[in-house]
């Protein structure tokens, strides 16, 4: 465990707070990100952040994975975000300045203000998303949550109650940028696996050349040619010798049935969706059949 990790949570808070306040004097000296790491959340982006952080030619946060900036401290302003990353002077010491910065949100996808603050602020950026089995990544979340005390639902009933307990929450947010909503953040397990409606955000603003989407299992089951695939997108090399590791991931159970075909249904558009929109056909069988009968 590193040694901050070992110091109480309220001075690492402080030590936290203090470095981004003499960061911000400094924040015309730091770039910003050349690309995001968007999420889905709960689909193995902490372990491709890991595998990125191991790239000679990559820069991460200074402090944190993720800054939250355009999802939840927006109102901070870009000093305040450029203070998370390291100096210019820094910077051109890594690969001779030939480098790249990132930083990554699991939030980033489903926040619904992301997409227009990043194609505004961060115009040229690149953006990587990583897609899970949307089945497998609700009931993760679930587990994810509840582990965590976010929430003390069953699966099931989180399910049923998820439209209740988030509605009208993904409107107040447009409506107010100020507006901080719990249970859309904790609570939208299926809807957070819309992912062709979310990620037609970012191609509503973006180039679709300079958006990636990675399935989660195939990242898994063939890292290094993932890896690769991604580093050519960033206009990289691929760097041998990086550790493929398999970072948060919770003890496997088994999902209530009745949820699992309640979920497939839910998803059943959802691969050919993706495939329309990306290109490349995700690897969940069961969703591709559950599909396959619709005109």
């Amino acid at each position: 465990m590193k040694l901050r990790q070992r110091l109480p949570r309220p001075i690492r808070a402080a030590a936290r707070r203090a470095y981004v306040a003499a960061g911000e004097l400094t924040a015309s000296h730091r770039p910003t990100p050349d690309f995001l790491l968007i999420g889905g959340q709960r689909c193995g982006t902490t372990s491709l952040f890991r595998a990125l952080e191991q790239h000679p030619r990559v820069a991460r946060p200074t402090l944190n994975k993720g800054v939250n900036y355009f999802d939840l401290n927006y109102h901070r302003g870009p000093r305040w975000y450029r203070a998370h990353f390291p100096t210019r002077a820094v910077f051109a010491r890594r690969a001779g300045g030939d480098a790249r910065v990132f930083e990554a949100s699991g939030y980033y996808l489903f926040h619904p203000l992301a997409p227009e603050r990043i194609a505004a602020d961060l115009p040229g950026v690149k953006i990587v998303a990583m897609l899970r089995d949307p089945v497998e990544r609700a009931f993760s979340a679930w587990k994810h949550e509840t582990a965590r005390g976010f929430d003390t639902l069953g699966f099931e009933e989180a399910l049923a109650r998820e439209e209740e307990r988030t509605s009208g929450e993904r409107r107040r947010l447009r409506a107010d940028p100020d507006h901080h909503s719990y249970a859309y953040r904790h609570y939208s397990y299926a809807s957070r696996g819309d992912y062709a409606e979310q990620l037609r955000e970012y191609y509503r603003r973006l180039p679709a050349s300079d958006i990636l989407v990675i399935y989660s299992e195939d990242f898994f089951a063939r890292p290094d040619e993932e890896f690769a695939r991604l580093c050519s997108f960033l206009g990289l090399p691929a760097p041998t010798g990086v550790i493929f590791d398999q970072h948060n991931a919770r003890p496997s159970s088994p999902m209530p049935g009745g949820s699992r075909r309640w979920l497939t249904e839910r998803y059943r558009d959802q691969a050919r969706e993706l495939e329309d929109l990306t290109g490349r056909t995700p690897p969940w069988p069961d969703l591709t059949r559950a599909g396959s009968g619709r005109d």
